[in-house]
């Protein structure tokens, strides 16, 4: 069968690429090898961010006297918990299907094999296209730690459907993802410690904000490894006999100070994420890499082959769904030959911790590192009184970087709920290229913890 378009992966970046041609009218095709939604929609950004809610809205009851509102024997229900958010992955895959089937994209279960970049085969068929797009996603990088392949650990994945808290949890890697979870099972009452081999939590966010995020946390009652690289695991046992019943997991490490090993009853694996570039074909295209290996691409998402488009993590310059999201249009306009260009300006990142912390642009580490004169103004988030309002004896910063010679927005930075929905104004402001003193004219409404931004300007 012939198609103008065919579409490798259905994840944020497949569907919207399959949403926006199909809506073009272009015949569409789009093969999927799991379900629809990819790794984000079915065991990565809806599920966890479902289940951090629940573990909010716990935290919030249990404070609720800090709001004149009495809530007496707060509990939860770790597998209501589960369900709710299998409920709600189910409801939004529907959802894909349904705006995907709504303008005639044809969907196929099964693993693509590319045979060249005009033919691409799928169980017993043999499909024909005109153009390709390429959005097989990423996967989790367990490293080669000695004694690894001996532990029962899990990976998000395991996270997300485990019915059962464990007693205590040991998180490798204090990224995103592993800080994400280490805030829903510290607000479940689980002893939690995160060991990062850097000297910070949340690489590539702002420095001094992560200090702060991690300060609160550590209050909290979470144990904090950093500089520390992990040099062995073993499974440990109820100490009786030889091969006795597994009790958990043993976790050896070293830094400056020296050796040392820590234990829990689970490990969470959350070091990083690795593009999934194997097992489909892809060597068949010859596609040109970059010198750290990812595929290399121009503005419009076009690969060195001509009719070959990479979309999402395959291109390494941002595993972050929004960025796939955005990507794929771009792939798409350009087959449909309309004026796009692909910007990576201001990529917002946010990690929905409690409280969230979010930033787009430029840090001030990144500006330091590029030798750029900037100008920072850094207010306590009590300046908002929306936000004093509703954060009783919390506070939060929001730190904005500006260009020294012309005023121009590079960085925003904001540690404090909801700083998810709020840094959106502050993306839009560095994509433009506004001056403070033209973002100032804009008419914030009152009361807003938007309104933050506006007190830096």
């Amino acid at each position: 069968m012939n198609y103008q378009l065919i579409i490798i992966g259905g994840g944020p970046a497949g569907y919207t690429a399959a949403e926006t041609a199909g809506k073009a009218g272009l015949s569409v095709l789009l093969i999927e090898k799991q379900n629809l939604g990819g790794v984000c929609l079915n065991e990565g950004c809806i599920p966890t961010k479902t289940l951090l809610y629940s573990a909010k809205t716990y935290d919030g009851a249990k404070q609720a006297s800090k709001y004149a509102v009495s809530a007496s024997e707060v509990s939860f229900d770790l597998p209501k918990m589960i369900a709710r958010k299998t409920k709600v992955v189910r409801k939004l895959v529907l959802g894909v299907k349904a705006k995907l089937t709504a303008n005639n994209v044809t969907i196929v279960t099964g693993e693509a094999q590319i045979i060249d970049k005009n033919h691409v085969r799928c169980a017993d068929e043999t499909y024909t296209c005109e153009n390709l797009i390429l959005c097989t996603g990423s996967e989790t990088f367990v490293p080669p730690i000695p004694g690894v392949e001996t532990v029962n650990y899990w990976t998000h994945r395991e996270a997300l459907t485990s019915k059962e808290l464990p007693e205590s949890l040991i998180v490798v890697g204090g990224g995103v993802i592993g800080m994400e979870f280490a805030s829903f099972f510290n607000s479940l009452g689980v002893a939690v410690t995160v060991i990062e081999m850097m000297d910070e939590i949340l690489g590539g966010m702002d420095r001094e904000l992560s200090g702060l995020l991690r300060a609160d946390y550590a209050k909290r009652g979470i144990k904090f490894l950093l500089s520390t690289k992990v040099t062995a695991m073993a499974q440990t046992t109820d100490g009786t006999l030889p091969g006795d019943t597994v009790q958990g997991v043993e976790v050896s490490y070293e830094h400056a100070e020296g050796t040392g090993s820590v234990t829990a009853q689970q490990l969470l694996m959350s070091v990083g994420r690795r593009p999934v570039t194997k097992g489909y074909g892809l060597e068949n295209l010859h596609l040109q890499l970059t010198e750290r290996g990812h595929i290399k691409v121009n503005e419009q998402m076009q690969s060195s082959v001509p009719g070959v488009y990479v979309c999402g993590d395959l291109t390494g310059f941002s595993l972050l769904a929004h960025t796939a999201v955005r990507e794929a249009e771009v792939a798409v306009h350009a087959i449909l030959e309309k004026d796009d260009a692909m910007s990576y300006r201001a990529i917002p990142g946010v990690v929905y911790t409690n409280p969230e912390i979010a930033g787009v642009g430029q840090t001030e580490e990144s500006l330091q590192a590029k030798g750029i004169a900037y100008r920072v103004v850094k207010l306590p988030m009590a300046y908002s009184g929306r936000f004093v309002a509703e954060n009783e004896g919390v506070n939060g910063v929001c730190k904005v970087l500006f260009a020294e010679t012309d005023g121009r927005v590079l960085g925003a930075h904001v540690l404090g709920n909801p700083a998810s929905e709020i840094i959106t104004l502050a993306t839009m402001a560095i994509e433009m290229e506004m001056t403070a003193a033209a973002w100032k004219k804009i008419v914030f409404p009152h009361p807003t913890v938007s309104e933050i931004f506006r007190e830096t300007l």
